[in-house]
């Protein structure tokens, strides 16, 4: 596999667990696949990647993060988190999950992000059109009005179909600059007058 010698998408490498256990992510998951895609540090030398549900846990571990926060699709998944972790005796953060936050008319999902810049519809990951930290700070979007975004509308488990409407986000921004950005008036097209009659 890693020398390049497969098709994506042909071969992987599994974590032989049980094929019949009842969690199904703990069936022989799946932790390394081919992707002939270049990497910011080895370039095009290494064509195998670990998937996340292998990733995740041994970045937590390594980088000493005390709370990993998931969204609710990842719940099933805290049994391979911990079985990856003690598999290789190393710290284990605490997993809690929430409910993903979804904004109204905006794509938040990193899978469908990620099809947007790579077919070329959006130029990156800082493109303002997009909901990401770094396109709302191209957008002009201050850190406290999103912090204040993500104070007001608070966490949930009730679900990853709830929506929060995209007027709660701008208006959190609105509020921030009624109060700290400088209000001025400027005649950008002026128009030459002259007034008779007046005594």
């Amino acid at each position: 596999m890693r020398l390049g010698l497969h098709a994506e998408g042909t071969l992987s490498l599994r974590a032989k667990i049980d094929y019949k256990h009842p969690n199904t992510t703990l069936r022989d998951p799946v932790i390394y696949r081919i992707r002939f895609t270049s990497h910011p540090h080895v370039g095009d030398k290494w064509c195998i990647y670990p998937l996340y549900d292998y990733t995740h846990p041994l970045c937590d571990s390594l980088e000493g993060i005390s709370h990993s926060l998931c969204s609710l699709e990842f719940e099933i998944r805290r049994e391979l988190y911990y079985w990856v972790l003690d598999r290789l005796k190393l710290y284990k953060p605490n997993v809690w999950e929430y409910s993903r936050l979804n904004i109204t008319n905006n794509v938040l999902s990193k899978r469908k992000l990620h099809e947007l810049i790579f077919t070329n519809r959006v130029k990156s990951w800082d493109d303002p059109r997009v909901l990401t930290i770094n396109g709302m700070r191209r957008r002009g979007y201050p850190a406290e009005a999103i912090n204040s975004f993500c104070d007001s509308i608070g966490v949930t488990r009730r679900g990853n179909e709830n929506y929060i409407n995209f007027n709660v986000l701008e208006n959190e921004v609105r509020k921030y600059l009624d109060g700290h950005a400088a209000r001025t008036m400027a005649v950008l097209e002026p128009v030459e007058m002259i007034i008779e009659g007046i005594e």
